[in-house]
């Protein structure tokens, strides 16, 4: 006879945990992994690799030190290390990706008192911090191998001082300078519609972003054409793609609200354009996502919907 279980609430639980939606992540960055390794070669895999040592090893031994549950079989501490080793340089040295692995977990996570509390995304946040503490091996280029391994401008980087810019075929399939993950658009969009399929991101971030970025790219292009990039080249070009599918879906630093997560990505594609159109760096993906990441919580206190009745 089955003996009936009294428990509290809830009752019904979600097959989509947290492992679960990190390894959904994991399947969606292959293709960029394996175009990242294809266009960079052993430089490529030694990031990766050194990447995702330092933040496991860094979440393993924080959590044994604190006596807490320890967790990676949970992933979480893997996606950070692969996501911050797409945003990276290949030819960053060995010993700086392991710096920026150990400040991803013990600074961006574990300070804040580890998954489902950190204000910013980790890997975004270290990213930052080796640009404020290496900048010139953090601005440092090559083109793929499968051209010539010179140091090389990015597009986003051209672009800032009127160069002529790679074809969009080329900028779509890749085998431009770049970071490791963000080269290749064919590869982020077919992960992207992964992470759509198994519905493990919401569509209103990265709609939100890519509407704002292609309209506000679209009014300066039209104001001078010979000045400002057009629309297409900002969507395929530089960390956009990367940024939308991948970090600013984040559920944990992003608005758990539908209004908020609408604001989030338009403010997002809003600063990522001022970035790009008039600030000092080619680049404003990673700043617009942490900038937005620190009002989140505002954001979800604005759009809190009214309990019924009141």
């Amino acid at each position: 006879m089955n003996k009936l279980k009294l428990t509290v609430s809830p009752h019904i639980f979600a097959d989509k945990n947290t492992r679960y939606m990190m390894k959904g992540v994991l399947k969606a960055l292959v293709p960029a992994v394996v175009a990242g390794i294809y266009f960079f070669r052993v430089p490529a895999v030694l990031v990766i690799i050194n990447s995702i040592t330092a933040c496991v090893l860094t979440e393993y031994i924080i959590c044994k030190i604190g006596k807490k549950k320890i967790k990676i079989n949970d992933h979480s501490a893997v996606v950070t290390g692969l996501l911050l080793a797409l945003v990276l340089p290949p030819t960053i040295q060995p010993w700086m990706v392991f710096l920026g692995g150990v400040f991803a977990i013990a600074v961006g996570k574990e300070l804040f008192g580890g998954l489902g509390h950190n204000l910013f995304n980790p890997a975004l946040l270290a990213r930052a911090f080796l640009m404020a503490v290496f900048p010139v091996a953090l601005r440092t280029w090559v083109q793929p191998v499968t051209l010539d391994a010179v140091t090389a401008a990015t597009p986003m980087g051209l672009a800032k001082i009127g160069l002529a810019q790679a074809p969009y075929t080329v900028l779509f399939l890749g085998n431009v300078p770049g970071s490791l993950g963000e080269t290749s658009a064919l590869a982020l969009l077919l992960g992207g519609g992964y992470l759509f399929y198994k519905k493990i991101i919401d569509y209103r971030v990265p709609m939100a972003y890519m509407l704002t970025l292609l309209l506000f790219s679209g009014i300066v292009h039209f104001m001078d054409p010979a000045r400002y990039m057009p629309p297409l080249f900002h969507f395929l070009g530089g960390g956009f793609l990367l940024g939308a599918l991948f970090m600013a879906t984040d559920p944990v630093t992003t608005p758990v609200t539908q209004k908020g997560r609408w604001i989030f990505g338009a403010g997002c594609g809003l600063i990522t354009m001022i970035i790009r159109s008039w600030g000092g760096p080619p680049e404003g993906v990673m700043y617009s996502i942490l900038i937005m990441n620190a009002l989140t919580p505002a954001i979800d206190r604005v759009t809190r919907p009214r309990r019924y009745g009141t």
